[in-house]
């Protein structure tokens, strides 16, 4: 009789870190949404604290969508920014239009910096919030589509991708700030006093701002979850470890990345949606080049390929963001340069890579311990 073989490796993908069965998956995804749903009541101290935890929810839903294109699909995105803003921009025109004065037909900006009599037809989709939430998604999706089968089928990966990206970061910016009649250019949009019917500086909500968030949070999670266990999360696994071998098999890779690009892009989309009536402005710099290549970075200090990790990264990142730049607003640019080498130099899985680590070590001393002879010390 052949000795027991060794348990296989699990893939960089596993979805946590420390519970092997489902309802021990599904439990720590409770515990998770009740910790980040009562936060406001345990430990944060007011209004301000509140709206800051809101819009740190809003960039750990745009981090699970980065690792799912680059931590499952090994894309790496430097310009996830452009579906961010997208879906910022088409929110904060509809919040543009619910906040003008009665007998106004234009947004106050445009009064400025434009001679437009009549609504510009490109605002006039945006006078309904549903067609908004779906224009919010809809257009990331169909960008990263149509860019995604435009690369992928001519096999351009790796740096290159990268590098397309982050142009079309620039060039996204760019657009924005050169046309001032219609964005506002680089002021960018702003003014929401009025949000989805609330007073944005009543009491209550940053509140009811941020169980939104944390809703959509959850719900963007739990999607992606049964996204990466499902057959096309394998799939998309399987490209990004070794993309030939799955065209072997008679799939098509560049359709695979493509749907992932365009899944990620798409909520991306709904971040952006939700982050801009938390933040209050909406402005070209926001979603350029360097906030995109950061959205990689919270990926990398989570633990890309584990969604977790994601989330985890992102919101602990902008929290040590603020924390230290409040005490020393000269120092986080040192800071966070540094957690990032140190990240990729000595726990290049992250958070939840070190949290394996342990478990790991923890196992392997449990096995040695239980097998070692009776009087003897492990």
């Amino acid at each position: 009789m052949t000795a027991a073989a060794e348990p296989a490796s699990r893939p960089v993908s596993r979805l946590l870190p420390v519970v092997g069965s489902a309802w021990a998956r599904r439990a720590a995804f409770v515990a998770f949404a009740a910790v980040i749903w009562f936060l406001p009541d345990l430990l944060l101290d007011g209004s301000s604290d509140i709206r800051l935890w809101a819009e740190f929810l809003c960039y750990a839903t745009l981090a699970i969508g980065a690792d799912i294109a680059w931590g499952y699909g090994g894309m790496l995105v430097l310009g996830q920014g452009v579906f961010f803003g997208i879906g910022a921009y088409c929110m904060a025109m509809y919040l543009s239009l619910a906040n003008m004065p009665d007998g106004s037909e234009l947004p106050s900006f445009m009064s400025l910096y434009s001679d437009f009599d009549t609504l510009p037809w490109l605002w006039r989709p945006f006078d309904n919030l549903a067609v908004t939430l779906f224009l919010a998604v809809v257009i990331p999706v169909a960008i990263a589509s149509g860019l995604g089968l435009l690369v992928f089928t001519r096999r351009v990966r790796g740096p290159y991708f990268a590098l397309l990206t982050q142009a079309t970061a620039l060039v996204f910016t760019l657009i924005l700030i050169g046309n001032l009649p219609l964005t506002a250019g680089f002021n960018g949009l702003t003014d929401f006093t009025i949000v989805f019917g609330r007073n944005k500086y009543e009491d209550g909500t940053n509140l009811w701002l941020y169980r939104v968030a944390a809703g959509v949070l959850f719900a963007v999670l739990a999607g992606a979850l049964i996204l990466v266990r499902s057959r096309f999360g394998r799939l998309l696994v399987a490209v990004r470890d070794g993309e030939e071998r799955v065209r072997f098999l008679g799939y098509n890779p560049a359709v695979i990345k493509t749907i992932g690009f365009a899944t990620s892009a798409g909520i991306a989309g709904i971040a952006g949606a939700m982050a801009a009536p938390i933040i209050g402005i909406v402005a070209p710099n926001q979603f350029g080049i360097v906030p995109s290549i950061l959205v990689v970075c919270w990926v990398a200090v989570g633990g890309r390929g584990t969604l977790w990790g994601a989330v985890l990264g992102a919101l602990a990142v902008n929290w040590l963001r603020d924390t230290v730049s409040s005490a020393r607003p000269d120092d986080w640019q040192y800071v966070q340069g540094g957690l990032f080498i140190v990240v990729l130099a000595f726990a290049p899985g992250g958070l939840v890579g070190i949290v394996r680590s342990v478990r790991t070590r923890i196992v392997a001393w449990r096995s040695t311990s239980a097998s070692a002879p009776a009087g003897v010390e492990s």
